[in-house]
């Protein structure tokens, strides 16, 4: 077997699998016989470790190994499972994601999650797009703003990860997550002050944010790094999606998408709009805003700290104590 794999520091988060593993894992999808002709590690990837593995006599399929339980954190456990759980909620754009072949959540074979998918045809948007010039662009964030609101379609049980468990209000949903996160911090030695702190001001907005009754589907991740464009078109033509697996049930303009489209005006995102309609301008949905920013940025901390960017770190616990003073402010 020809294998490729990133090279990393002994003590990154993500953690290769050898090529012993890699040949253990497929014989124990594909059959004893299968033969592992070439695994090949995908960068671009921040979580998982991804594999592009030829078979030979076909084509080439994609490997996905979750972290260890161990390096997983509190708030977003077995996301890899939270994926599985939300596929078939993404009915209505199953035409733009990968196929399932294989999974394997018995740690039987090795002590991770893992699971073999379909390779998407086309080319990584976050490689591609940039080609483009600046008022073709618009053309991909149309097409995304559509698929966001398709996927947003999508009624659920209660607020929480698809996967469960699930809340009866949204608030609920929202400070547990946030609790979590916390706790995760600590677990990190990271200091958790600034995010308790926001959580002790933005839990005056519960009956702000339980004016939210209808848990619809989110998707968590989708933007330019988790899409495929289709190869040497005149303007930009997604053909695929993946790395669903911080699918939730909530407010739709808690959504990551929702936050990204809204973070550089002005430019090739406002096309974004176009497709996906206005979200909310009153006075609630603002301050359901600010909760919703102050999410991502948590979410955000512990990312940097595992991949020592500690400049972006100090920049978003800045941001977390300014959202923190304009929610207390009213």
């Amino acid at each position: 077997m020809d294998y490729k794999p990133i090279d990393r520091r002994p003590g990154a988060f993500q953690q290769p699998l050898t090529a012993a593993e890699i040949e253990a894992v497929t014989r124990a999808a594909f059959g004893e016989d299968t033969a592992v002709r070439s695994a090949v590690e995908l960068a671009g990837g921040y979580y998982n470790n991804t594999y592009r593995i030829d078979l030979g006599g076909g084509p080439p399929v994609v490997l996905r190994v979750a972290p260890a339980p161990a390096r997983q954190a509190k708030a977003d456990p077995e996301m890899m499972r939270n994926e599985y759980a939300g596929v078939p909620h993404l009915a209505p754009v199953a035409a733009l994601l990968p196929r399932t072949l294989a999974i394997d959540f018995t740690h039987q074979v090795i002590g991770r999650d893992y699971l073999f998918q379909t390779f998407l045809a086309g080319v990584p948007a976050e490689n591609v797009l940039t080609t483009y010039p600046e008022p073709l662009r618009g053309a991909f964030f149309r097409q995304l703003g559509d698929i966001t609101r398709t996927v947003h379609s999508v009624r659920g049980p209660g607020f929480g990860r698809v996967a469960g468990p699930v809340h009866g209000s949204w608030s609920d949903a929202l400070f547990t997550w946030f609790a979590r996160a916390a706790a995760d911090l600590t677990d990190a030695g990271l200091d958790a002050g600034d995010v308790t702190g926001l959580i002790d001001v933005a839990v005056r907005d519960r009956a702000v944010l339980d004016e939210i009754t209808e848990p619809r589907l989110l998707h968590g991740d989708l933007w330019v790094g988790n899409t495929m464009l289709a190869e040497g078109t005149p303007e930009p033509l997604i053909t695929g999606i993946f790395d669903c697996d911080r699918t939730w049930w909530g407010d739709p303009e808690a959504d990551w998408p929702i936050y990204l489209a809204l973070r550089k005006p002005g430019t090739g995102r406002d096309a974004f709009w176009e497709s996906y309609g206005p979200v909310g301008r009153t006075e609630s949905a603002r301050r359901r805003a600010l909760v919703y920013e102050a999410k991502h940025a948590t979410a955000l901390l512990l990312e940097f700290h595992r991949f020592g960017m500690d400049d972006e770190l100090a920049k978003t616990y800045s941001e977390i104590r300014d959202l923190t003073t304009r929610l207390a402010a009213g």
